[in-house]
């Protein structure tokens, strides 16, 4: 009994200490990555200001520009960030996945050189899959990148989606739930994995890649991207002959929502009547949204939190569109004022915005119709697209 406990006492001790290597690994890599985002955003703007005051208006454009640079590549360690701890926040939609890779098909090629060909081996009468379109193109994106990485010389990219019965036996190894699945398998004649760097491979800031080269990040959030997804992943490797990374996503009984497939609205601004009600409880971009809108025509009321907005909905103004953050302070978050709203003018448009996957705030159930979702940090063209879309 007490070799038993001493046991125990070692494997916990062992588990924990793993636990702390694991979080150490995490933060050294997101300071490290962040830090050097963060450098290059201030001291672009700084140099910005100086020139300014100076009165050097000219050739301005280039500081923007790496400002810009380094908030869009710090905006997509965010989200993968989210992604591997299964934070994100998805738009799930019915999605025919043969389709989505047709329409990646020519990004993909451009992305990974012509040393590397791409081929799209679709299974026919492939499943509808209910997934977020958007981060399933970047999980297959991610997966391309790094089958190129892994053929420094060159060589053959194989791309495959097929059906598949999960049985209880082939449930347990894939870590899933009985039933139907679809898959999309990556494949590359690379220099393979060993054994040991297979057991690492999903942990957050690991890589193989000189220092420099890669943030370590892509398959972790291939991993979460799955998981959150009610799916899994399959890693099969050799070292000398090439990796497939599979990932399985369940089955959406139906047909494939196209509404709304190929629209891109552009930003415009034409006059328009409409009245958008926006609640955030963060000035700078509840200021930010209504800059944007009030170009584009809108009339624009804020609010700094849900008891605000509240107010104004009890209100005898007009208000056509509901633009409010998923996590607001003092009692009432977005979701609740969604539903408050709704339920005193029925029927009328909501759009989330969020940073984070507030799961709480969103726990009444799926998006209702007439509601969209719009992660932070967003461009002023996705923003103008989605109010614009919505409320035209």
């Amino acid at each position: 009994m007490i070799a038993e406990r001493a046991l125990a006492r070692s494997e916990e001790a062992l588990r924990q200490a793993q636990k702390m290597e694991a979080v150490g690994q995490l933060t050294g890599g997101l300071a490290h990555d962040f830090n050097n985002l963060l450098t290059g955003m201030m001291g672009n703007l700084e140099l910005l200001q100086l020139r300014v005051a100076r009165g050097q208006l000219d050739d301005l454009d280039r500081f923007v520009s790496a400002a810009q640079g380094a908030g869009r590549r710090a905006a997509a360690l965010t989200q993968r960030l989210l992604a591997f701890s299964r934070r994100q926040t998805l738009d799930p939609r019915p999605t025919d996945i043969n389709r989505l890779l047709r329409g990646l098909e020519d990004m993909l090629s451009r992305t990974v050189g012509a040393t590397v060909p791409i081929e799209i081996i679709a299974a026919p009468e492939l499943w509808v899959a209910d997934i977020d379109a958007g981060q399933l193109e970047n999980v297959v994106l991610n997966l391309c990148i790094n089958g190129r990485d892994a053929m420094p010389e060159g060589g053959r990219l194989s791309i495959t989606t097929a059906n598949h019965w999960v049985d209880e036996r082939m449930g347990r190894e894939l870590d899933l739930s009985p039933g139907q699945y679809v898959s999309v398998g990556v494949t590359d004649a690379g220099v393979g994995m060993t054994r040991d760097v297979m057991a690492r491979a999903f942990e957050p800031f690991f890589t193989t890649k000189p220092i420099g080269q890669g943030t370590g990040l892509g398959l972790s959030m291939v991993y979460g991207f799955a998981r959150q997804s009610g799916g899994s992943i399959h890693l099969q490797s050799k070292v000398g002959e090439g990796t497939t990374v599979c990932v399985y996503l369940p089955r959406h009984h139906g047909k494939a929502d196209d509404a709304g497939a190929a629209e891109q609205l552009k930003l415009a601004a034409t006059s328009k009547s409409q009245t958008v009600l926006v609640i955030d409880d963060e000035a700078t971009i509840r200021h930010l949204i209504d800059e944007v809108l009030d170009e584009q025509g809108y009339i624009v009321i804020n609010a700094a939190d849900g008891a605000a907005g509240m107010k104004v909905l009890q209100s005898s103004a007009e208000i056509d569109l509901l633009v409010t953050d998923v996590g607001l302070p003092n009692g009432l978050n977005g979701r609740q004022v969604a539903d408050a709203a709704r339920l005193l003018r029925p029927g009328l448009k909501v759009l989330f915005i969020t940073g984070f996957a507030e799961a709480s705030a969103l726990e009444g159930g799926m998006l209702q119709p007439g509601m969209e979702l719009l992660t932070k940090p967003f461009t002023l063209t996705d923003l103008s697209t989605k109010v614009a879309g919505m409320l035209d």
